[in-house]
């Protein structure tokens, strides 16, 4: 390692410089981009920690294999075999130091609109007196005195954050939508290969819709039985097709000319989506065959033999699973996204038309011309002009993350009997969460719809 990564890494820990790696063949890094992938650091760490806490198969393992750890255990005061260290309780612990680190810096940006200013510098830079910060936060939550109440406040205040995060991802996905379908449009007003697209993805989006909900009919539902399923997935299928009609109906098209298929077909999708995710998290439901036996109905086949892996199952399924957490909470907080919050949208005249319309750039247009070389990756100081992203917005969304992970790592309402090793086992919380979920998502959607014929005095932008 050169001399002048050192002398950059150093500057990173301890100062305001923006972090980077020390290969010269690295691409370019802007300082936003850096600053959000730092951050993104922190979460996955403590995630990762949460996760271990829930695992007895790692707990087992380190009785055997750790030396001393009883003597260890009680060292420490974490209990004869640290279970002060395992098992819900301590998840809640940890996530309350994350969530107090990312709502402190909440906070603490809140009205930055310049890099320059000294709060920026700290939000930008500082990156191991942050950690320690992090680390003493999540330590500390273990000294709270009379823990029975705080855990059984801290449930309830996880719930409300878990669901707030939910909530914002749903209206982030139904304007996502809106903002598909605009831009889209707006290049069919030149080029007729536009409209072609259009017409192209519509009709895939409804296919996959279509095909969704006969192959759940095929697989989660049976002639004698699983009454719960037949009803669900006839209403969400029904929703979906009604969401279509009024999306394409005279009295919304002449308030709204831009609603059309795209957007339902974009909402049925992610219905039929849910309602997979519900119908597998689902407590399995047992009868009695002809041989007085108990039989799992209700759930393919297949899927039975797909769980005797349980280890396999729960690692593969919850990597996938924070990493939609971690991919949610990155786009959600760029500038676009912040703004779509509070209704702010670009005009019809600015926008234009492109396959990946999402992956706009936030920085500015000469960016380039600030660029700082330490002997490693070249980093683009993208924000001179002012911040790219609204850092307020974002460390509340990684707030309402880290309650999110922590109600999800535990089960929700069913903690005590929680474990890593079964975190696919379905239960009835989970079941209704992502339902309710489903159903609010087809409400929001409705909403944007109808919104204009219920105010006409208002004037609505999507």
């Amino acid at each position: 390692m050169s001399a002048p990564c050192c002398a950059g890494q150093l500057a990173c820990c301890c100062g305001t410089a923006a972090c980077s790696l020390c290969c010269k063949c690295c691409p370019k890094i802007k300082q936003s981009t850096s600053t959000r992938f730092m951050y993104a650091l922190y979460f996955i760490l403590v995630t990762i920690i949460c996760c271990v806490m829930m695992s007895t198969t790692v707990a087992n393992e380190m009785k055997m294999h750790i030396p001393f750890y009883k003597q260890m255990c009680k060292g420490i005061q974490a209990g004869e075999m640290c279970e002060k260290l395992v098992g819900y309780s301590a998840v809640y612990k940890v996530c309350f130091g994350m969530a107090c680190f990312f709502f402190l810096f909440f906070l603490f940006t809140i009205k930055i609109n310049s890099s320059k200013s000294c709060r920026a510098y700290i939000h930008n830079g500082f990156w191991l007196v942050k950690l320690i910060l992090l680390a003493a936060m999540c330590s500390g939550a273990f000294f709270i005195p009379d823990q029975d109440t705080f855990l059984n406040a801290w449930r309830y205040v996880g719930a409300t954050g878990g669901f707030l995060f939910i909530a914002i991802q749903l209206i982030l996905l139904v304007e996502f939508a809106h903002k598909w379908n605009k831009n889209w449009t707006a290049g069919a007003n030149h080029k007729q290969m536009w409209n072609g697209l259009l017409a192209l993805v519509t009709l895939t989006l409804y296919s996959v819709a279509v095909a969704a909900l006969v192959l759940m009919a095929l697989f989660y539902t049976r002639s004698e039985g699983c009454m719960y399923n037949k009803i669900l997935i006839g209403v969400n299928g029904g929703l979906c097709l009604f969401v279509s009609l009024v999306a394409i109906s005279p009295c919304v098209q002449n308030r709204q000319p831009h609603s059309g298929l795209l957007q339902s077909g974009v909402i049925s999708c992610y219905v039929m989506y849910l309602t997979f995710s519900a119908l597998s998290s689902k407590p399995p439901e047992t009868i009695l065959d002809e041989n007085n036996q108990n039989i799992t109905i209700c759930v393919p086949e297949f899927s039975q033999g797909l769980h005797r892996d349980e280890n396999l199952v729960t690692g593969l399924g919850t990597t996938i699973l924070f990493g939609c957490i971690l991919y949610s909470c990155l786009t959600s907080t760029t500038r676009a996204s912040s703004e779509a919050l509070r209704g702010i949208y670009a005009t019809p005249e600015t926008e234009v038309a492109r396959c990946c319309f999402c992956c706009m750039p936030d920085g500015d247009a000469d960016a380039e011309e600030h660029i700082e070389t330490r002997g490693g990756q070249t980093v683009i100081y993208d924000e001179k002009k002012g911040t790219v992203y609204s850092y307020a917005y974002f460390h509340f969304v990684f707030f309402l993350a880290s309650l999110y992970v922590m109600m999800t790592v535990t089960h929700w309402f069913h903690y005590e009997s929680a474990q890593i090793e079964k975190f696919f086992t379905g239960t009835w919380s989970i079941f209704w969460i992502k339902m309710v979920s489903c159903w609010f998502c087809v409400c929001l959607y409705l909403w944007t719809l109808i919104a204009p014929l219920c105010c006409p005095t208002r004037e609505f932008s999507v």
